[in-house]
């Protein structure tokens, strides 16, 4: 029997033989729930968000991350409704510390995945760092030592757990975030071993062919045998990962084409069986076909160590308008109709600027750091308000000294300062006339609060934990004294 709630638009499905009743949704943002029946009451249960086997594929299309996918049809039919579920891979090279924004689709996918019901596996290379992927790069990368690199990949490794296992309900089956290392069993693969098992069936024509490989031998610096063989590393990975671990799908940004096709290939000529899928999402890019992921100071990391929620947060707010409902769509999980509202908003007079923007930012603020970034990130943004009530905590300020020039002064030389004076000393200011003349006309703020006397001195309970100050000229001029 069938039942349709045109309030949520899904369809329930009650069997007569069963106390339990199965919902599925029409769209991704639907929750998954079960009701469950007893003689005297109907009790609901909320699970994550999960799209009960909607085709994965249909669902990276309609949010512009599929580029390019190896034998579409048939990985199309696997990823049906009635196909068995899919293990899919990505793999995240430690050549840092932390994961940084370019590599935050990749994630963004496999999570996807895992909401349609298949199951994420995140391959750490510690064996392919150390010879580098040439792929849209145009120099050999530097060696890394053993120690960098097993520090880099716990890093990334605890990143990764931390974002996936977020988002994965472990009372499901299949929802262990899997994270492996293709060091594992690279490191008793000897050279004559991977010339007879692998060498021997890559055709070099198709090898200098990828573009990744003609570009950088069409340049003036060449390139290594040691970046060559990078493909067959890879590919490698994909075969043993099909072969021990049931993984079928690769994905990777579109300059890992030619790497993941690598893979596929050699699945097909040395086990001889099918089934094996490769696929590519764009790369992040503004629409002016720049990057996106870099800012002024560098990358956007993943990881709060090297970059607070609060940075991060306010890079996406930056976002133009004309890039952020494309970043809707693709760095979020939010429903595609509610996007669409929010892009009919941004078109009617009353629009308040960056609505669209605060969504953007909150949401993969959340993914990547939690609640509780996200409430960090919100904090200090607000407290970086001139005006603002929210009360300033030493580790607030800190959370924002990314963003803000700072300075060290004694605390003897601060305390019963003048805050003109102070102004001027912590380079605020130029000159004491231009701080009289703000703070006349009322745009000069100590730790938020508006100072209106020209006699204000710095006492004791001003220096936030007996650590920082925060001196403000108007919105966007801040300084951050740090007392020693």
């Amino acid at each position: 029997m069938a039942y349709i709630s045109a309030s949520t638009r899904t369809i329930l499905f009650l069997s007569r033989s069963t106390t339990k009743l199965s919902l599925f949704p029409f769209k991704p943002s639907f929750s998954s729930l079960t009701l469950h029946f007893t003689r005297t009451k109907c009790t609901l249960q909320h699970q994550p968000q999960t799209l009960l086997r909607r085709n994965i594929i249909e669902v990276l299309e309609e949010r512009g991350l599929l580029d390019s996918t190896t034998n579409d049809s048939a990985l199309r039919s696997s990823a049906a409704a009635n196909s068995p579920p899919l293990k899919v891979y990505c793999g995240f090279d430690p050549t840092a510390e932390s994961l940084h924004l370019g590599n935050l689709l990749g994630i963004i996918v496999l999570s996807w995945f895992r909401r349609c019901g298949h199951q994420p596996v995140a391959l750490i290379g510690g064996a392919t760092a150390r010879v580098g992927d040439p792929s849209g790069k145009s120099l050999e990368r530097p060696e890394l030592d053993v120690a960098t690199l097993e520090r880099n990949t716990a890093g990334i490794s605890q990143t990764i757990k931390q974002i996936l296992g977020r988002s994965l309900n472990s009372n499901l089956e299949g929802s262990k975030v899997v994270i492996l290392n293709n060091y594992d069993w690279w490191k008793e693969f000897s050279l004559l071993d991977f010339l007879k098992n692998v060498g021997k069936y890559a055709r070099v024509g198709s090898m200098i062919a990828k573009e990744s490989v003609r570009k950088r031998l069409e340049s003036e610096q060449g390139m290594s045998y040691t970046e060559l063989t990078y493909q067959l590393l890879q590919g490698y990975d994909f075969l043993y990962l099909f072969q021990n671990e049931g993984v079928n799908v690769q994905i990777g940004g579109s300059d890992q084409w030619g790497n993941i096709t690598a893979g596929t290939e050699l699945i097909r000529k040395i086990l001889q069986v099918e089934g094996a899928y490769g696929l590519t999402f764009p790369l992040l890019l503004k629409s002016d076909g720049t990057k996106f992921g870099k800012s002024e100071d560098g990358a956007i990391w993943l990881s709060p160590a090297m970059l607070s929620p609060y940075k991060f947060y306010q890079y996406f707010f930056t976002v133009p308008d004309a890039d952020v409902i494309r970043f809707l769509k693709i760095l979020t999980f939010l429903d595609i109709e509610e996007i669409a509202a929010l892009e009919g908003e941004m078109k009617k007079p009353g629009y308040v600027p960056n609505t669209a923007q605060r969504r953007l930012a909150e949401e993969v603020t959340r993914f990547v750091h939690g609640d509780e970034g996200l409430t960090e990130a919100l904090k200090a943004t607000e407290a970086l308000r001139p005006g603002s009530e929210t009360k300033l905590d030493w580790k607030t300020i800190e959370g924002i000294a990314e963003g803000v020039p700072s300075c060290s002064l004694a605390y003897d030389s601060v305390l019963n300062l003048s805050l003109v004076d102070l102004s001027v000393s912590s380079g605020l200011f130029e000159s004491k006339s231009a701080a009289r003349r703000l703070l006349k006309q009322g745009g000069l703020y100590l730790n938020n609060n508006r100072v209106d006397s020209e006699n204000k001195r710095i006492e004791e309970a001003d220096i936030v934990d007996g650590k920082v100050l925060l001196i403000s000229a108007g919105k966007k001029n801040k300084v951050l004294v740090r007392i020693a």
